[in-house]
């Protein structure tokens, strides 16, 4: 039987049928560190849980089958996922990446992976002609989209065919919109990363990350590196994000029909210089989102006129809070240049167009009226 989206995020196509987890409807958190055999080369599949352990293979088995590869992985943060990914390259290795990315991912780039020998170049994949920036060492491609914070949108089958032509892998970080929305397995890419802390999880209450593949040779490479690094996620995280997961359909859609009606009030205010939403019309790359996703999502960014009243703002939301992180329920307000990209270079941020009147909305699903009261009576009385 073929699930849809929302049935996939309730139930594998194969369930257990053989009653060895006692008819729970919930997965049982398997709270072990090793596990017994009945003798020398009797295995219960399961040897040791920095190898693997039954509640997060249930968990990859579940996100694996929402991406649509042959495998996942499932990692104790974002971050940790990328770190992991970034160990299947060798010193002397290219990268193309996007120039606006999520803050620790450039200093991840920046601080860990140069001083690994790893080369990089930055590019804005939505505008910038890229082929001509393949060199002989080039092995991979990594983008955000939508991006983080800006909201640039890049054509992910373009891509995948230039990737692909070149003999380079195309890795596509789907945090923002989620498998929900965007599958970038099934437009071309080879590896897919997501921050599971964020819409995945969607409490913002635990740490995940997650690396999707449809390369097998990829995949091989991963399950060796996991076990070797032991930076596989824990069994009562895997059953937290499991949680989450069974309402992601349903957050995602609530979350973007408040973002749409938030959006489309910030164009109205005066205050308001510009509104960086993808599902906006006037967006640049609107028509690229319609043919490659089925969402837009619920992240916003916006400009105001002044750093004064960007800190006006943050102080005086009440139900909106000022805090890091996305993809949760409760809906955060991030400043960028001293929270996620606090780390980018100065000149970086303002290249990419973070500026100090930039706000980052991540919008959750709450009573959107609600919402728009907590901003009227934040923006009340700003010049």
């Amino acid at each position: 039987m073929k699930f849809g989206n929302n049935t996939k995020c309730l139930h594998l196509e194969k369930e257990d049928s053989d009653c060895k987890h006692y008819g729970s409807v919930s997965f049982p958190i398997y709270q072990t560190a090793t596990y017994a055999h009945m003798g020398v080369g009797k295995s219960t599949g399961y040897d040791y849980s920095r190898l693997q352990n039954p509640t997060r293979q249930h968990l990859e088995e579940v996100v694996c089958r929402l991406e649509e590869g042959i495998d996942a992985f499932a990692l104790n943060s974002g971050m940790a996922a990328i770190s992991l990914l970034f160990e299947i390259f060798k010193p002397g290795d290219h990268i193309l990446c996007e120039a606006d990315l999520y803050g620790g991912s450039i200093r991840l780039f920046d601080n860990v992976s140069k001083k690994n020998g790893y080369e990089f170049s930055f590019i804005n994949f939505s505008k910038d002609d890229f082929e001509s920036e393949i060199r002989t060492n080039t092995k991979a491609i990594y983008i955000e989209t939508p991006t983080n914070p800006m909201m640039n949108v890049s054509d992910i089958s373009k891509i995948a065919k230039i990737a692909k032509k070149n003999n380079l892998l195309l890795i596509v970080d789907n945090t923002f919109l989620s498998p929900y929305f965007q599958k970038p397995l099934t437009l071309g890419a080879d590896v897919v990363i997501h921050s599971g802390t964020k819409f995945l999880g969607g409490h913002n209450d635990t740490l995940a990350g997650f690396i999707v593949t449809n390369n097998e040779a990829v995949k091989e490479k991963l399950r060796f590196l996991i076990k070797t690094t032991g930076s596989g996620l824990a069994p009562f995280d895997a059953w937290l994000i499991l949680r989450g997961i069974k309402t992601l359909g349903i957050r995602m859609e609530r979350a973007q029909q408040n973002a749409i009606e938030i959006s489309n009030w910030l164009l109205k205010q005066k205050c308001v210089t510009k509104v960086y939403y993808p599902g906006l019309e006037s967006h640049p790359s609107y028509e690229i989102i319609k043919k490659q996703a089925t969402g837009f999502g619920s992240m916003i960014t916006f400009n105001v006129n002044s750093k004064e009243n960007a800190l006006k703002i943050l102080e005086k939301v009440k139900i909106i809070q000022f805090a890091e992180s996305l993809g949760g329920v409760e809906t955060l307000i991030t400043y960028p240049t001293s929270q996620t990209h606090a780390d980018v270079a100065e000149e970086v941020r303002l290249r990419n167009g973070i500026t100090p009147q930039t706000l980052r909305l991540s919008v959750g699903i709450e009573d959107v009226s609600d919402l728009i009261r907590d901003l009227e009576e934040a923006f009340n009385g700003l010049d």
